[in-house]
């Protein structure tokens, strides 16, 4: 009896062990971030007062209002065409249920800002000198619009519309089907509110553009960025990081080594044509290439393996030091055989 107590309390142990990702302790970090409901306001304005109700928006919201109706609605600078288009936006019956949804769905919005403070306090043990935003601001703008954003005040902003579930209604509306296929709006999901903040976060720290370089080096440059996103949010899924269903990582993860010898075999890594590589690092339903069950961007998975092959190899190097380092060295250093 005491045997199988304390073999159980192994397994237990061993489990947790194994499983949980040893993370820094940032409890003692304090992040001061604002929370405004952007949307709350807009959507109650009176449409019989638009531009009286706009003023005292812009009072409330100096800089987002000026961001929202340029950068989000696509107003123009003329004041009859800006109020025009702000009336038919807060009249239209698809944006008022929307707008309806997003306040049952995020009634209240404190778990997805803990999430994100959490996110930030990690950026600040990593990346201390990097600037924070000080401000979450929510709204609801067109469903083929932002989703989350950085604001030309270094706030960040969240279209509730791009998060109200895989299966919401709308999303699955032959309109939004065409721009948005269902392998991108599956990620149309809460949980993947803080996870974009972040991608923003990084993409504003190390810009990256890959025109020109070799398939290996975008693969590796969009692996140290999902290496980046783990540690910023270590509680969140690979899954969810990686765009994928737990199914499909599963089973990546389980022909990692095919996966690989896929691109050896067929000469890939090094190759530069836009049109040959670019199904390999980009969202996608499948990877036909390779099969017609392995999911799309299945080079970002295999970059983000070499990454993490060559942190296990450098236990010393810190994440500013991961981003600058060329991914040619980092590919060549990792001696990636799985």
């Amino acid at each position: 009896m005491h045997f199988k107590y304390f073999l159980y309390l192994l397994i237990i142990i061993l489990f947790f062990g194994c499983s949980n990702k040893q993370l820094p302790d940032v409890s003692n970090i304090k992040v001061d971030v604002a929370l405004e409901r952007f949307e709350q306001d807009f959507f109650v304005m009176d449409s019989l007062q638009t531009e009286k109700s706009l003023d005292a928006l812009q009072l409330k919201y100096p800089s987002f209002a000026i961001d929202y109706l340029f950068n989000i609605l696509g107003a123009t600078p003329q004041k009859d065409s800006t109020l025009k288009l702000v009336n038919l936006f807060i009249n239209d019956a698809i944006y008022k249920q929307v707008s309806k949804d997003a306040q049952i769905q995020f009634k209240n919005f404190s778990v997805y800002k803990k999430e994100i403070e959490q996110s930030f306090k990690y950026i600040k043990y990593y990346f201390p000198k990097y600037n924070l935003p000080k401000k979450i601001i929510t709204f609801v703008g067109p469903i083929d619009g932002v989703g989350t954003a950085l604001t030309s005040t270094h706030d960040i902003a969240i279209g509730l519309q791009s998060f109200l579930g895989a299966n919401y209604p709308i999303y699955n509306s032959a309109y939004v089907q065409e721009i948005y296929p269902s392998y991108i709006t599956q990620k149309f999901a809460p949980n993947y509110i803080s996870l974009n903040v972040v991608k923003n976060i990084v993409d504003e720290m190390y810009p990256y553009t890959h025109s020109g370089r070799p398939l290996i080096e975008q693969m590796v440059e969009k692996g140290k960025r999902l290496y980046l996103q783990d540690a910023l949010l270590p509680n969140i899924p690979d899954s969810v990081k990686m765009g994928y269903t737990g199914n499909q990582l599963s089973e990546c993860n389980n022909n990692e080594a095919f996966i690989f010898s896929f691109f050896v075999q067929n000469n890939f890594l090094f190759q530069r044509e836009p049109s040959i590589i670019m199904p390999f690092i980009t969202d996608g339903p499948k990877t036909q290439e390779l099969s017609q069950t392995a999911p799309g961007n299945i080079g970002s998975f295999v970059g983000f393996k070499i990454v993490q092959n060559w942190m296990k190899k450098n236990k010393n190097k810190t994440l500013e030091q991961l981003m600058n380092t060329p991914a040619t060295a980092i590919f060549n250093e990792a001696n990636y055989k799985p």
